[in-house]
């Protein structure tokens, strides 16, 4: 065996590690918390606990930590319940109109926009993308609370903190609502 750890290949040619840690598998590179180191010396004699390490925190602003990030597997870098993100700045609601990309959710947001010389007003919306934690599962029309966090990527600086349930009939894009 070449390397520091022994591994396994299977027949479809991927490599695959012995489970130090329970974390899901989906990508080429092996995926590992950052805060969590997993190649601590076992001592001898001793049972290793069938719990693995995981790390998760409060956010803050009074935002609940999902069940799923304290006890899911996935590792996702970008979330700000397990990852290496803070929430600072801006919270803003709006609801979910795609969910097509990995990891990353569209929102629209719908404002009032005063016309002064018609004393009347317009409808016009947004939309931004979010990050989404593999802790939430948001559906289209579904309301979502984002939180400012630093850039992610070139379009994405929010990060979802909450979902709550929303049953839209029809084009959630249709739908005007003011939250």
């Amino acid at each position: 065996s070449h390397g520091l750890r022994s591994r396994t290949r299977d027949p479809f040619g991927s490599a695959s590690y012995p489970s130090t840690a329970a974390m899901d598998q989906t990508e080429k590179a092996y995926q590992k918390q950052d805060a969590v180191f997993i190649g601590s010396k076992r001592l001898l004699g001793k049972k290793s606990s069938k719990r693995s390490m995981r790390y998760w925190r409060n956010v803050g602003l009074s935002f609940t930590t999902p069940k799923e990030a304290k006890e899911g597997n996935f590792v996702d870098k970008k979330c700000p319940f397990t990852g290496n993100v803070s929430i600072r700045g801006k919270i803003l609601k709006g609801m979910v109109i795609s969910t097509k990309m990995n990891r990353t959710i569209i929102i629209r947001r719908n404002y009032l926009h005063y016309i002064k010389k018609f004393n009347r007003f317009e409808k016009r919306h947004s939309n931004m993308a979010a990050h989404c934690s593999p802790a939430f599962e948001p559906k289209e029309g579904d309301i979502v609370t984002v939180g400012q966090c630093r850039p992610l990527s070139k379009t994405v600086r929010f990060n979802v903190l909450k979902v709550e349930k929303n049953q839209i009939f029809g084009n959630p894009r249709k739908v005007f609502m003011l939250f």
